[in-house]
């Protein structure tokens, strides 16, 4: 087992891998930039060590690739867990913790790049055997050929980045005009977003459900799934709850896809967490959208219906371990559900709202709170948003959606405008209560909470 593990990221996901450690008996040492050492974080205090990168602009802190790996060379780290964001994917990073002998808590450089871009993902899925959106498998030329291949699996589509994420570079399109419209505009969007413009093309599946299966992997030809997540609602492709088991998929369909996804990560040698995205049709059938291959921000929920603690998992594999059961022996118990609590205005577009963070408290039973945040901390312009993540974990879906609505109308937070009256109207709606949501439901629904 690893002695120092250097943590190259920040924020609530910073809080969570010092806690992995210290539970495992590692030392951490955190990366920090200058305004989040002023912030107030505790994570940073409990840290064995903190080494500051630069300024506040990622630019210039957490996305410096050498400035990190050097970093957790003369703090005497032998591994480095990137968490999430930031260079979480980045097979480049990856590389260089190699070169320099600190072990990277993730999958093989090779892999990250294999599954890193859309269309080389698409492509090894697809000789994985996993269903597939139609569309193009390699990408596109131009107009006219996203219009040829649009004629050919029918509208309407969408047009994606290829090394694109977090919603940018897409264009949906109900006709050929639209295509010839949209195409130079995805392209420049996501040459400036990822530095790479290529576009791929797929076919619009109306009402579908974002579902995603966790699956872990100890790079020699063994992984195993631990179950699906419900991660449809969304606001511009940004996920907002989570849940586990989907209130919309079978326990057949369960076991169905649960085996091709862990069999396709097997077939990769997948190392350590990672995560099959789907898509849910309104017919039953489920089309593989991407691999991330990191931990993800929902993980918890996974956790408290297997009783796995991924992030240790993740730390395990990578120390030579391996898996931490076999798959017969998985079990599940119950229904959690996970709410990403933002400091964002809703009634301003969801408008970020950093600052102090007079009071922030979260009540109740069954309830499990993971956050970098405590009264009297600062949220930083510089970074995302996220407060908090507030989970419950039931008998039941409707035990855990009470628990939340119970939590959320004792919490309290102040200094700073929040998301938390949304998701108290989402909890209390009639369609999320009884399972009827796909991931257009929350537009639609805050249309209707506007007027």
């Amino acid at each position: 087992m690893f002695h120092r593990i250097f943590i190259a990221n920040r924020g609530e996901v910073a809080a969570r891998l010092v806690r992995a450690c210290q539970e495992l008996g590692i030392e951490a040492v955190c990366a920090a930039s200058q305004p989040d050492m002023e912030s107030g974080y505790p994570y940073l205090r409990e840290a064995a060590e903190v080494v500051v990168l630069g300024p506040g602009a990622a630019t210039e802190s957490y996305l410096k690739m050498e400035q990190m790996v050097q970093a957790a060379v003369q703090t005497r780290c032998s591994a480095l867990h990137p968490g999430w964001g930031f260079l979480a994917e980045n097979p480049s990073f990856a590389a260089l913790c190699q070169q320099h002998g600190v072990t990277f808590i993730g999958p093989s450089p090779a892999v990250m790049d294999l599954m890193g871009r859309k269309v080389s993902s698409r492509k090894a899925a697809a000789a994985a055997g996993l269903p597939m959106v139609p569309g193009s498998l390699d990408l596109l030329n131009d107009a006219e050929e996203a219009i040829a291949t649009a004629e050919e699996v029918g509208y309407p589509v969408v047009l994606k980045a290829d090394a694109g994420g977090g919603g940018r570079g897409i264009r949906r399109c109900n006709q050929a005009q639209e295509i010839q419209a949209a195409f130079a505009a995805a392209k420049q969007e996501a040459q400036a977003a990822f530095g790479f413009g290529g576009l791929y093309l797929e076919k619009y599946l109306e009402g579908g459900r974002h579902i995603e299966f966790q699956i872990l992997g100890d790079g020699h030809g063994h992984a195993l799934h631990l179950g699906e997540r419900e991660c449809s609602i969304q606001r511009r492709h940004q996920k907002l709850l989570e849940e586990a088991p989907s209130p919309a998929l079978s326990a057949d369909q369960r076991q169905h896809y649960g085996a091709l996804s862990a069999s396709a990560a097997a077939l990769w040698n997948y190392r350590g967490a990672g995560t099959m995205e789907y898509l849910l049709a309104t017919d039953g059938q489920l089309y593989f959208l991407e691999m991330n291959t990191r931990l993800q921000v929902e993980h918890p929920v996974t956790e408290l219906v297997t009783g796995i603690d991924i992030v240790q998992a993740q730390i395990r594999i990578a120390a030579g371990e391996g898996l931490p059961c076999k798959q017969e022996d998985m079990k599940w118990k119950g229904h959690a559900m996970e709410l990403r609590i933002n400091a964002e205005d809703p009634q301003q577009d969801f408008r970020p709202t950093p600052g102090l963070v007079e009071k922030i408290h979260f009540p109740g039973a069954h309830i499990r709170v993971d956050s970098h945040i405590t009264s009297n901390s600062r949220i930083s312009p510089y970074y995302d948003s996220l407060l908090a993540k507030v989970l419950a974990h039931g008998s039941t879906r409707q035990d855990a959606i009470a628990s939340l609505s119970q939590c959320l109308a004792e919490a309290q937070i102040e200094g700073v405008s929040s998301t938390l009256p949304l998701h108290q109207a989402i909890l209390q709606s009639a369609d999320f209560q009884q399972g009827c949501f796909d991931t257009a439901w929350l537009a639609n629904f805050l249309e209707t909470q506007a007027s």
